[in-house]
């Protein structure tokens, strides 16, 4: 990915700083790179871009970087002398960057504060010796592995050989992913946005580059949301002309999914902040939605919906490619409360379902305490609920993928060879009567 002289020491300071409030002050990623304060609040849009980039990218694969670094450097230097080093050495090995380009971008970071200014030989030095010697040595870097708490009930669900898979795929760049407004336009847009159509309807960029820049962007004719979040809607069938509840709707693709296919969507979640985005792109793509701001378990419809879509909060595990600061900031956790609110999430939508609605429950989730566990549960205890039937090939999906009956299980490790998917769990279930 080349940038301008000017372009990368601004997107390489930016990464720097990133890296730091993840990796010092256990700041979540978006956290960091949305604070209006923050270091990337003045940079131009390619340069945001390209910062976001990089530093997720040394987050992707900080173990193996400091690995290769560890051999060069005599002592540990500061965290700041640290991170620009993870930066340069990203570039040269994992994202073809010409060496002097890199090493220079990161001498000048250095060189900028008093502070860090006489470590510039240090890393110069090193960055010379990454271009030499560190491609050989990074092969041999393991990948990282997922943090305790979570492997364990990974290994379990899954053993050790797609484990390792996984924490594989957590280590690549993932590809942006868009759905269309009209579904129908797909191998036009394809063209248009040099983008690959995949078997279950989303596009594939190849070239992704700062998306607000793409043709289509401004007239609302697509909006990103990944091949795997996609199918959360579709399980749901033909809505069209029919009330729809999208739970827990932030960031908002499968709202704009829903009423794309015609249906009246209410879209409904706990976070001001995030609806504010959500009703942006309804804007952006012409498309209409009743915006609520709630709680949901103390909220209520004035009538029955034919049909719910409940994405619930969860421990995000499926989506580490996307999210890599989640094992450092969140190293530890305790999925008791989540698991708590997932139920009773369940337990007050299906209650707003008509006789014959159908509710899609969901989670972003590897464990299957978020997902298997909690549908088998729910089914268990509740009288009027049954599975409804799932067909992977009319959604596009291999028949491995489909889970226990009305369910799809997807991981990060699957379509390798297309770059991947987030992991998700998804389950279709009706109210009969």
């Amino acid at each position: 990915m080349a940038t301008t002289e000017k372009t990368g020491i601004l997107a390489r300071r930016g990464a720097v700083a990133l890296l730091h409030a993840v990796v010092m002050e256990h700041r979540l990623f978006s956290d960091a790179v949305e604070d209006p304060d923050g270091a990337l609040a003045k940079l131009a849009p390619a340069d945001r871009a390209r910062a976001q980039s990089l530093a997720a990218l040394v987050l992707r694969n900080v173990t193996r970087l400091d690995g290769v670094l560890d051999g060069f450097l005599k002592k540990p230097p500061p965290l700041k002398a640290r991170n620009a080093l993870r930066v340069c050495a990203a570039e040269i090995l994992l994202d073809d960057i010409p060496p002097h380009a890199a090493v220079n971008a990161a001498v000048q970071i250095l060189r900028a504060s008093q502070k860090t200014a006489h470590l510039s030989g240090m890393v110069n030095a090193v960055g010379r010796r990454l271009a030499e010697e560190g491609a050989g040595l990074l092969v041999k870097q393991a990948h990282p592995k997922l943090p305790k708490s979570i492997r364990g009930a990974v290994l379990k669900s899954f053993g050790e050989e797609t484990t390792q898979a996984i924490e594989a795929a957590h280590t690549q760049r993932p590809p942006v992913d868009l759905t269309l407004r009209t579904p129908g336009n797909a191998d036009r847009w394809a063209q248009v946005l040099g983008a690959e159509v995949l078997p279950t309807g989303s596009l594939r960029l190849k070239r992704p580059g700062q998306i607000s820049a793409l043709p289509g962007y401004d007239e609302g004719a697509w909006w990103v949301q990944d091949a795997a979040a996609a199918l959360a809607a579709r399980l749901l069938g033909d809505v069209s002309g029919q009330r729809v509840l999208d739970l827990c709707a932030a960031p908002g693709g499968k709202t704009l999914q829903l009423a794309a296919a015609g249906a009246e969507v209410v879209a409904l979640d706990i976070s001001a902040g995030r609806m504010a985005r959500v009703e942006e792109n309804l804007a952006r793509t012409k498309l209409k939605a009743e915006i609520v701001i709630a709680d949901a378990l103390k909220w209520g419809p004035d009538q029955p919906f034919d049909a719910i879509l409940l994405d619930a909060p969860c421990s995000a595990t499926g989506t580490i490619r996307r999210h890599p600061d989640l094992p450092l900031v969140r190293p530890d956790m305790d999925l008791k409360p989540l698991m708590r609110l997932q139920q009773d999430l369940l337990r007050q939508a299906f209650g707003w379902l008509k006789p014959g609605g159908r509710l899609v429950f969901s989670t972003c989730s590897l464990i299957p305490a978020e997902g298997e566990r909690q549908v088998a549960e729910f089914m268990t205890e509740t009288e009027h609920a049954e599975l409804g039937e799932v067909a992977p090939a009319t959604l596009g999906c291999e028949p491995a993928w489909q889970g226990e009956a009305g369910s799809l299980r997807l991981r990060p490790d699957y379509w390798p060879e297309r770059g991947g998917m987030d992991g998700f769990f998804m389950a279709l279930m009706q109210r009969r009567g």
